[in-house]
């Protein structure tokens, strides 16, 4: 428990620096880097033909968003398909199938990065770098990019202009993803992780029997995987092997990178909603009144100061939900397995099935959790050895999809959910709802409704259809409860875009390539295109006044209502199937 509670320590030390630059960088504001990133980024302006200066109203952003994810798609497709070329093929490896390089283009564009192949096997290093890890930036900036335009919405500073997607996009990527990246990646090389161009090597094993060890530029995929909650492993076993995961600091590398990023997110909303703020009071009050708001925000407390008023309640609805889960699935995977315990195993350790002597249960349960929550996707321990529980964690925080969530994309799920908090308030005391200063009414309401439906909708839907066809069932290798388990964790991580799973799953078939190819791409972008909506319809909206009835929305009160709207959402509508999976696992298995 002592390293659990060390890890996250050092997270929230860490994060505040991340944040605080994240913020200059989407706001547009001073950092140190600026005399040589201003040159770079004018030079792509220039060859592209961007001009940074012209703004963009949320459907452009998003139609531009969605054009250029689609014409990546096409070009990764064509490179799988033709991959067996000579070039960056040591190993000879094959062009890819139809129905999988479908898949594989598009879990890697809706930065989901579930794979139905083993990466040592599957692909040739052309494929690892033109389409895995490019994939990885652009999924991850395009994300970000998305979080970005729709803060401007909420902030409300103009009636119809969001930014500009291609020098967001352009901006993430230089400033944020390549710098963190190149320092990361060093960091890997040092602890162990393979940096080369070189065929797999095979040695003889002291048995006598060969073994073929996977070489290739193995680091330089590692940390964008973690650092744009990407996920998708450079071999089939990911981070659980000791080439992509030799040391325990290396574990903490990887652990850190697929956490800074997503919490650096709520605290540019934070402090981008607080310049809003301050932005609306300057403007309305005298000079002598302006010149007491810094006064005034000088006697906020610390985490005020730090995460933004709006910033704090949102991080710390997160937080709790974190600890949460990370507490039963810690507990769970802490006593053991009485099967194991029936045929005379000692389970003193814990349930150690699956799960790396070098990490143990402590960092295994912290890297489960975290991995699901801020839907990174990759794995060091096997998640479908986890005990009943232990696997119902990762399972739930895809379904809630909030929990932190994947690069930018979480934050607006949680801020969609927030909406709902104050509509599900406001009736409770007859009051218009409103929300960041902005009244919440009909049809910011639908927008919201659809948007939090798309996602349960897709996973139960398509989980159904799988268990009611000849072809969704002949992928199931496990009957009874965990069977039910492993298909609902499969379309879970789809919908969410993590890319984890339960591996007992046969997967590598035209229905489940096609099928969650159709998850993956509907539970990214239809998502993401109304949560746009509903910033462009707030941000046309006049800013109301505060009163007596306001419920504030920056308080630890506002956190915990945040938390049991959540919650009461995920039991009301995912209850029943996880009553049928790991629920009724764990009473079998404990009975």
């Amino acid at each position: 428990m002592l390293q659990i509670a060390l890890t996250i320590l050092i997270y929230l030390i860490l994060v505040i620096p991340a944040g605080v630059y994240v913020y200059h960088i989407a706001a547009g504001k001073h950092t140190f880097a600026d005399p040589v990133f201003n040159r770079v980024d004018g030079a792509i302006y220039k060859v592209c033909g961007v001009n940074p200066k012209n703004g963009m109203n949320w459907k452009k952003y998003a139609v531009s968003l969605v054009i250029t994810n689609g014409i990546m798609i096409l070009l990764g497709y064509i490179i799988l398909r033709i991959q067996s070329i000579g070039l960056f093929n040591p190993n000879g490896i094959g062009a890819m199938e139809e129905s999988l390089s479908f898949n594989t283009i598009i879990s890697f564009m809706t930065n989901t990065n579930l794979q139905h192949y083993s990466g040592e096997s599957g692909l040739s290093y052309l494929s690892q770098m033109l389409v895995i890890t490019f994939m990885m930036f652009v999924s991850a900036a395009s994300g970000y990019a998305a979080c970005i335009a729709f803060i401007r919405g909420l902030a409300g500073r103009t009636k119809d202009n969001v930014g500009n997607f291609f020098v967001d996009l352009v901006r993430i990527t230089i400033r944020v993803l390549l710098p963190f990246s190149i320092i990361g990646g060093l960091l890997l090389v040092w602890q162990g992780v393979p940096q080369n161009f070189s065929g797999n090597v095979v040695v003889d094993t002291i048995e006598g029997a060969k073994q073929v060890i996977a070489m290739g530029p193995v680091a330089a995929l590692e940390i964008i995987k973690h650092l744009g909650t990407n996920g998708g492993g450079f071999l089939g076993a990911n981070s659980a092997t000791p080439i992509e995961n030799p040391t325990i600091i290396s574990n903490l590398i990887e652990l850190y990178s697929m956490m800074l990023l997503p919490g650096a997110c709520v605290i540019t909303f934070g402090k981008m909603i607080r310049d809003r703020k301050r932005d609306l009071a300057a403007a309305v009050v005298t000079d002598g009144a302006a010149a007491a708001i810094p006064q005034i925000e000088g006697r906020e407390s610390l985490t005020a100061r730090i995460f933004g008023r709006e910033g704090r309640s949102i991080f710390m609805a997160m937080g709790i939900l974190f600890l949460i889960g990370l507490g039963v699935c810690f507990w769970a995977e802490s006593q053991g397995n009485p099967a194991l315990a029936e045929v005379g195993l000692a389970q003193s350790m814990g349930s150690m099935e699956g799960k790396e002597v070098r990490f143990g249960i402590a960092q295994s349960a912290m890297f489960t959790t975290t991995t699901t929550s801020f839907t990174t996707g990759t794995v060091n321990n096997m998640h479908d050895t986890l005990t009943p529980l232990g696997g119902m964690i990762p399972l739930l925080h895809m379904m809630l999809n909030v929990v932190f969530g994947g690069k930018g994309v979480g934050l607006m799920n949680m801020i969609t959910y927030a909406i709902l908090a104050v509509f599900i308030c406001g009736l409770m005391i007859g009051r218009t709802p409103e929300y960041l200063g902005k009244k919440i009414e009909g049809r910011e309401m639908k927008l919201a409704a659809l948007c939090i439906i798309i996602h349960p909708l897709l996973i139960l839907t398509f989980s159904a259809l799988a268990v009611a066809t000849p072809d969704g069932l002949a992928g199931i290798t496990n009957p009874g409860y965990h069977g039910l388990s492993q298909v609902l964790y499969e379309f879970a991580s789809s919908a969410a875009n993590n890319g984890s799973g339960f591996e007992g799953l046969a997967d590598n078939t035209l229905f489940w390539n096609i099928t969650t190819g159709l998850v993956m791409f509907f539970g990214r972008y239809l998502s993401i295109v109304l949560q746009f909506a509903i910033a462009g319809s707030l941000m046309k909206k006049r800013f109301v006044s505060e009163s007596a009835g306001t419920l504030h929305t920056d308080t630890m009160g506002f956190a915990v209502i945040l938390v049991f709207v959540v919650y009461i959402f995920a039991a009301l509508t995912f209850f029943p199937v996880l009553a049928l999976g790991p629920v009724a696992e764990h009473l079998t298995l404990w009975a």
